[in-house]
């Protein structure tokens, strides 16, 4: 069935044109509240980005400062090595029969009567 035109006359009347203010109004409420809501999206998406972003250079930084960590805590660990080994070497530097002992290996100091042959430490090619 084909449609049919309403005819329908509009009366000018007080009413009417209250509606109509009515109606308007209610437009232009409709219309800042889509702005206020679109505002509100804007800058909620805004804030949720750049809390992201921060959390994000956060995590970044975390993880650079725990790999620092770790790197210094082997150096710190190998340091201590260190000093306990130079420790032990100042102890057995004190004692003079140690002293002597190093002096005849390195040094081919002898006690008297003592003969030092050296003796080559790569074997020969033949």
């Amino acid at each position: 069935m084909p449609l049919r035109k309403k005819n329908v006359t509009r009366l000018d009347s007080n009413y009417m044109q209250q509606y109509d203010a009515y109606i308007e109004r209610q437009k232009r409420k409709k219309k800042r509240l889509k702005r206020r809501l679109i505002l509100f999206a804007i800058v909620v998406a805004i804030v949720f980005g750049s809390l992201a972003t921060y959390h994000l250079n956060q995590r970044a930084l975390y993880e650079e400062k725990e790999e620092q960590y770790e790197q210094l805590q082997n150096e710190m660990t190998a340091l201590e090595k260190n000093e306990q080994n130079l420790k032990e070497e100042i102890k057995l530097l004190n004692d003079e029969e140690y002293v002597l002992d190093i002096a005849r290996t390195n040094y081919f100091f002898s006690e008297e009567g003592e003969l030092i042959f050296k003796i080559p430490e790569e074997e020969p090619s033949y």
